[in-house]
C-alpha cells in the first residue's frame, strides 16, 4: 500500500499549484519518486529576482514553451522547484519564498529545514 506523501514539517503534503499546474507528475503537488532526478520537491513562490537568477543560470522559467504546454511563470506563481536549484539560489542570496506545507520531505536530503523555515510564507 502506498503511503501518503509528507511535507517537511511531517504533515500531509499540501497542493502547491494547479494554476499553473506544477509538480514532477503535473498533479499540482511537489510529489516525487526515484524517477525525479531533479527532486522537484520545494514549493516556491516566484519572484522577479529569482526568475532572472534562474534564467541567467540556464533555466528560463519565465518564457512560455507552448509545445510543452508551459505557460511561463511570473512573480507570485507557485512552482515545484528542484531542491538543488533552490539551494543554489539560497547560496547566491536569491532564494524564492517557500510553502513548507507543500514542500516534500525529500527536499531535506539537500536543504536544511532551518533554511527553508527562514524563507517560509506559512510559518506562524
Amino acid at each position: 500500500m502506498k503511503h501518503p506523501s509528507r511535507n517537511v514539517l511531517g504533515g500531509p503534503l499540501a497542493d502547491c499549484s494547479k494554476r499553473p499546474m506544477t509538480g514532477f507528475f503535473r498533479d499540482g503537488c511537489c510529489n516525487t519518486s526515484d524517477d525525479d532526478r531533479g527532486s522537484h520537491t520545494v514549493c516556491t513562490v516566484m519572484t522577479a529576482e529569482f526568475l532572472m537568477f534562474s534564467k541567467a543560470r540556464g533555466n528560463d522559467l519565465s518564457t512560455p514553451v507552448p509545445e510543452f504546454n508551459f505557460v511561463g511563470l511570473k512573480p507570485g506563481d507557485r512552482w515545484c522547484l528542484c531542491a538543488a536549484r533552490w539551494k543554489e539560489a539560497l547560496d547566491a542570496g536569491r532564494a524564492p519564498l517557500v510553502v513548507l506545507t507543500a514542500t516534500h520531505e525529500r527536499a531535506l536530503e539537500i536543504i536544511k529545514l532551518e533554511d527553508l523555515k527562514r524563507h517560509a510564507i506559512d510559518m506562524n
